[in-house]
């Protein structure tokens, strides 16, 4: 498909997992891609692999956001991490960490796009949500605050866009099948005192009615047809891709 083509896309955390994939993907449609990332090289190679631009860039260094002007036609907040803690326990530094690196960044980054998609009269804003955007988990209170938040940004994002062709919603993945959920899975073995196995079938997946891992692919296909101007009617929602889980 070549329905981007002649169209420039920003994807954040894009060196790898989700944000990889929706960079393929948007490539694939046409649109010159900047990976943006914190790893220098693996932004580098993903951006001469699929003839794109690199953007090395730490988003938690948000003072130097602030006076950005992003001419970009679509951009995909996607960059994230998690951190697995109870709430008395859950260090506050890394608190704001996760909301400063999952809301605050993704809000000054559509701050500073927003002129340019204006102007042209065309913008597409995908924010890379989570099922614990709509839903809550144990020990996960930073990041369901911040997709929470992010759901909220994209929001009022979509309803001061409207009206100037700009779009936003928020994809809403279960749990996708990337180094984070790697990650997630032996924190919770850990916490939960079960094998990896365990954890994979009776606490990621136990609300699931499809019981695998999302594929990053399937994730970046949804947000190539958001970022289309065949979606242009589409702003202000946030899809699931949970496999049932939020239909609970």
């Amino acid at each position: 498909m070549t329905d981007l083509t002649g169209r420039s896309a920003l994807v954040t955390g894009a060196a790898s997992g989700i944000g990889a994939a929706c960079a393929r993907e948007l490539a694939a449609r046409g649109a010159l891609v900047t990976i943006a990332d914190i790893d220098d090289v693996g932004a580098k190679a993903l951006a001469a692999e699929i003839g794109g631009k690199a953007w090395a860039v730490d988003l938690l260094e948000v003072a130097a956001l602030e006076d950005l002007d992003l001419e970009v036609d679509i951009l995909v907040n996607n960059a994230g991490v998690q951190s697995i803690s109870p709430i008395e326990q859950f260090a506050p530094e890394e608190f704001r960490k996760l909301l400063t690196l999952m809301v605050e960044a993704p809000f000054l980054l559509i701050r500073a796009a927003l002129p340019h998609m204006y102007r042209q009269g065309f913008g597409r804003i995908v924010n890379i949500s989570s099922v614990h955007g709509l839903r809550a988990s144990e020990y996960k209170v930073a990041y369901v605050t911040a997709k929470h938040g992010l759901e909220g940004l994209s929001k009022v994002t979509a309803l001061e866009g409207g009206g100037r062709g700009v779009t936003s919603n928020c994809v809403n993945p279960g749990y996708v099948r990337t180094p984070l959920v790697d990650k997630q899975i032996a924190d919770q073995a850990k916490a939960h005192g079960i094998p990896a196995q365990e954890v994979l079938e009776q606490v990621l997946l136990t609300e699931s009615a499809i019981k695998r891992l999302v594929e990053p692919e399937e994730v970046a296909n949804l947000v190539g047809w958001l970022a289309a101007s065949s979606a242009s009617m589409v702003t202000g929602a946030s899809y699931t891709m949970d496999g049932g889980w939020s239909a609970r």
